[in-house]
């Protein structure tokens, strides 16, 4: 059924209550490919509560992505074969603890119809509250429907995307997926079949399953990490990109940065087929 535009604005969902723990914080970092090489202090510092002389477990920040995995405004009803992420955008307000419980307050933002043929774009919000009321992170996220286009909705007004620098990058880097990766990140929360069934993925147009676009997230949230972050999870104020188009597992993802002040800007791209996956990435250090 069409998307009924008053009824996608109106909804909201307050209060929803998640918890975790060490084990989650730690499959997140596994799962966007941390740990691979064992004698890396500084990504077993993410990975690893096991040592010798003690050391406080790191979150990486884009853990909020997945901490309260499931939330939401509500059903949309929309044609689940066709979604896919469009933009991701997380204000951290404070580092998130190694466990916690939390609420999870959702609403709707926006819908804009890009036409019948071309889909529609819900935009909407999730703040993550710790036990005393206050604000962890707030997500902003905006969902590609590609086969719920053509409902009469206004198309103006989306959020304009982050200019990115004329000059040559400042750095670049190469972060390897692993052939198995998704299977490992959806234990993290989203289990759509796009990402482990072959048969699914084809019926949705795909050669074969695809990554997930929030474990590319967090493949760029490293990539700041490990070149203007030094690792420390508190530097991070703002993360945001745009997908542009989805990793296969295996895949290398290269990633250019620019820095200016505070702001690290950055896209990424598929070494082996020459395909930007991330476009106009934005992350605010402090």
């Amino acid at each position: 059924m069409p998307i009924n535009y008053e009824a996608l604005m109106a909804m909201k969902n307050i209060g929803q209550k998640y918890a975790w723990t060490d084990r989650e914080v730690m499959l997140y970092a596994y799962g966007i490919g941390m740990g691979a090489d064992p004698m890396d202090e500084k990504e077993l510092a993410f990975v690893n509560e096991g040592t010798y002389t003690p050391r406080p477990l790191k979150v990486v920040p884009t853990y909020a992505s997945v901490a309260a995995w499931g939330s939401g405004p509500g059903e949309m009803n929309l044609n689940k074969l066709l979604v896919v992420d469009g933009e991701r955008d997380i204000t951290f307000h404070k580092p998130l603890p190694v466990a916690a419980k939390i609420t999870a307050d959702s609403s709707v933002l926006g819908v804009f119809d890009k036409g019948a043929d071309k889909g529609a774009v819900i935009l909407h919000q999730t703040i993550l509250r710790d036990e005393a009321g206050e604000a962890l992170a707030t997500l902003v996220a905006s969902r590609f429907a590609r086969g719920d286009g053509g409902f009469g909705g206004k198309s103006e007004g989306q959020p304009e995307p982050h200019a990115m620098p004329k000059r040559a990058p400042d750095q670049t880097v190469d972060i390897t997926t692993r052939p198995d990766q998704a299977l490992i990140y959806r234990l993290c929360g989203d289990r759509n079949p796009l990402h482990s069934d072959p048969e699914f993925a084809k019926r949705a147009g795909f050669p074969r399953p695809i990554l997930h676009g929030m474990c590319t997230y967090g493949l760029t949230c490293r990539g700041v990490l490990q070149t203007y972050a030094d690792y420390d999870p508190s530097a991070f104020k703002q993360h945001a990109v745009r997908f542009s188009s989805p990793v296969f597992p295996g895949e290398t993802v290269s990633m250019d940065l620019w820095k200016d002040g505070k702001v690290v800007s950055f896209e990424a791209k598929v070494k082996e087929r020459n395909v930007t996956v991330i476009k106009s990435g934005k992350t605010v250090l402090a």
